[in-house]
């Protein structure tokens, strides 16, 4: 019986093709590294019995924490969907460090096969990124048996300092190779990608150092007695839970379309900083952009380019500020920055070059998007922006300052739009004694 022309398609559909060819260049390069080196490792394995036993022993505790924490996993790979540190670690690192390559690699295979199935498939991550994922991990896991067989083994793990130094050795290469290499993915798939896009953010990094200490002494207390493998459990589980926490509470002050701060959070972070500028006598300075036409983008083309389109905007506004400046999506197709520190006698001149170079930047965005006729670039955008200084006087408030940035943006609205309005410090309204709610005007185009 003749294949049905979607069976015969079917691998033409894998989500990898979508990717471009450097990135598809550098998964194949990896992978096939890969490759070579496990293949190489199993043609010298010489096995005991004992290693049988730890690596069964491993793979078997790796599928038990996946299945008791499906439900946490499952979770935080939907609010951590753009970050996720995988708490598998432990049981993938105490392998690298007990284990032959050759075993050690079997360990991590079972693993993260069984985590695809219960955990990776249901949340439909693509499947060339946790084969990507998997690989990387096999190669960290080769560096690092390499550095404590070169060391002397786990003999050596109890001579004292050279020790201590061993198995910090090998913790560094298992995680140095393993970063790398997702850093190297990152880069080639986006090539303006920061550091924290490259490596994660710098809490990222010490759940996954915890993580490392927690597989190191793993590996040491199993070399004592493969028992002690029971009291890993509970620290890993409460280690899971406090990295869901923190994603939960990352995503609750994120804005999901654009990665910017949500208004509530942005307004909390803005009461913040004017506050602290008001006991340091220092200035800050306020943006609101809305971009311009919005609306016929959704109406023309959909809401998933309208999304995309949002996202490029973010991008091209956090481009344009300094890292410490607060940057949110307010509500539709408006944005607020928050600019603390600058400098007094020029903060006007400066808060409009800011502005200006935002405005700029957004006019050169070209945004590729799916829609239903195909494959398009959307460009020809612009932005309105209205900024503000903000009074350092006791009793000013985020919405003061908001109120007068909202009509310099109508201004630059009334004059034509794609174009900046900024108001002077005499601008801002004297405080009051009891705070207003902003009323958001989150009309699609206004």
């Amino acid at each position: 019986m003749a294949q049905s022309p979607r069976r015969r398609c079917g691998i033409t559909r894998w989500a990898v093709w979508s990717q471009p060819s450097r990135v598809i260049a550098v998964l194949v390069a990896v992978e096939l590294c890969a490759v070579a080196l496990v293949g190489s490792a199993w043609a010298t394995l010489r096995p005991s019995f004992g290693a049988l036993l730890l690596a069964v022993l491993l793979a078997a505790a790796g599928i038990v924490h996946t299945e008791v924490a499906t439900g946490v996993e499952r979770a935080r790979r939907r609010v951590g969907e753009k970050s996720y540190t995988d708490l598998s670690t432990i049981w993938t690192f105490a392998a690298a460090l007990l284990l032959p390559a050759a075993l050690a690699t079997a360990t991590i295979v079972v693993i993260y096969t069984y985590l695809w199935f219960r955990v990776w498939k249901p949340a439909r991550f693509p499947l060339f990124r946790h084969t990507f994922t998997t690989t990387t991990v096999l190669l960290a896991a080769v560096a690092a048996q390499e550095v404590v067989t070169g060391t002397g083994g786990t003999a050596a793990w109890s001579d004292g300092v050279f020790g201590i130094a061993s198995l910090g050795a090998a913790t560094l290469v298992y995680a140095a190779v393993n970063s790398l290499l997702i850093a190297l993915a990152v880069a080639v798939s986006t090539p303006d990608a920061t550091p924290s896009h490259l490596f994660g953010a710098l809490d990222e990094i010490t759940v996954e150092l915890a993580t490392l200490c927690l597989g190191a002494m793993l590996a040491l207390t199993l070399t004592v007695s493969w028992w002690f493998v029971l009291f890993a459990f509970v620290p890993v589980l409460v280690l899971q839970r406090a990295v869901m926490y923190r994603e939960l509470a990352a995503a609750a002050t994120t804005d999901g379309k654009t990665g910017l701060l949500t208004a509530t959070a942005w307004n909390a972070k803005a009461s913040e900083a004017i506050d602290r500028a008001r006991r340091e006598q220092s200035t800050l300075a306020m943006l609101v952009l809305d971009l311009d036409h919005f609306k016929r983008v959704n109406d023309t083309h959909g809401h998933i380019a309208g999304d995309r389109v949002l996202a490029a905007v973010a991008d091209a506004v956090r481009a344009e500020v300094r890292g410490d400046d607060l940057v949110g999506r307010f509500g539709g197709e408006e944005f607020v920055v928050l600019l603390p520190g600058l400098p007094t006698p020029r903060a006007a001149v400066e808060l409009h070059a800011v502005a200006e170079r935002i405005r700029v930047r957004v006019t050169t965005l070209a945004v590729p998007v799916e829609t239903p006729d195909g494959p398009l670039t959307i460009s020809d955008l612009s932005i309105s922006v209205g900024g503000s200084v903000v009074s350092s006087a006791p009793g000013t408030t985020v919405e003061q300052a908001m109120t007068v940035a909202d009509r310099e943006l109508y201004r630059a609205k009334d004059s034509g739009r794609n174009a900046v309005r900024i108001a002077q410090h005499h601008d801002i309204p004297a405080p009051r004694t009891e705070q207003q709610p902003r009323i958001v005007d989150q009309q699609p185009d206004s």
